[in-house]
């Protein structure tokens, strides 16, 4: 599943390419969108919300239509890309699923498993339920921590993928950030004295690599090994060489289980 850094950055190459351009056409290739025309529309803007993309259009100003946001998230597949008009696509044309085209460039959504077209104004129906968006306007790290902390009992390797506490953690930051705060996965929130570090640090990873086009969170960008503990299962602790371990970690609102990393010196668990 994509980290908010990178829906960041899709979004910002989105917007670069189609804001304050009208649409030639649009080909939506989804049975719910299948008949929808978004011809003459105009793009306003492409923002993140956490996770979320946001596109927004306004109709012609003689048209009675409302102004719509285009909704999608990638969540493990999907990907957004720009072409030229005539320039030709990096991926199958059967695994796009949106495609907008302007007079200068051609947006393809690829493998995205959700595509909303909604008016502007309730956007909130979809994007809400979010906790404060690291990346975004309305960062709010006090609210963060009284989020985290109304359930106390939860672990916060579970509790920092949770997008209603806050949004834009995926599996790598949450990984990374635990190492960095030398703090066990399953450590109860209520347990942590540091819990505001672990909010700064989830902060401050996602602003630096937000416009990198390599994820690093060692500190070295040119580095072989860009990342303290992700997907470096049995390899030594670039820090004191005991081996990265790896377990499945639940998701106590989902159940879904994701792979988590630490290293069991680092970060062991307090009593």
């Amino acid at each position: 599943m994509p980290e908010g850094d990178s829906v960041y950055r899709a979004t910002a190459r989105l917007h670069l390419a189609l804001a304050g351009h009208k649409l030639l056409r649009s080909d939506f290739r989804v049975p719910q969108l299948a008949t929808t025309d978004l011809s003459d529309y105009t793009v306003d803007a492409v923002r993140p919300r956490g996770k979320h993309l946001l596109m927004r259009l306004v109709p012609p100003s003689d048209s009675d239509f409302e102004p719509v946001t285009l909704h999608s998230h990638l969540l493990m597949e999907g990907r957004w890309d720009v072409y030229s008009p005539a320039e030709r696509w990096k991926r199958p044309a059967h695994t796009a699923r949106v495609v907008l085209y302007t007079e200068s460039a051609t947006a393809v959504g690829f493998d995205i498993a959700q595509v909303d077209l909604i008016p502007t104004d309730h956007e909130q129906d979809l994007v809400g339920h979010l906790g404060p968006d690291l990346l975004g306007a309305d960062w709010d790290p006090e609210q963060a921590r009284k989020n985290l902390l109304a359930d106390p009992e939860r672990s916060i390797g579970d509790a920092l993928l949770d997008q209603r506490l806050l949004a834009g953690i995926g599996n790598v930051y949450r990984c990374e950030v635990l190492f960095l705060a030398r703090t066990h996965p399953l450590t109860p929130v209520g347990r942590l004295k540091d819990l505001a570090r672990i909010i700064e640090l989830s902060h401050r990873l996602l602003q630096v690599n937000k416009d990198r086009g390599r994820r690093v969170t060692t500190g070295d960008p040119h580095s072989r090994e860009p990342l303290w503990v992700y997907g470096r299962a049995a390899k030594p602790c670039l820090r004191c060489g005991t081996k990265i371990q790896l377990f499945k970690l639940a998701a106590q609102n989902t159940g879904q289980e994701r792979d988590c990393y630490y290293c069991p010196a680092c970060q062991e668990m307090k009593e």
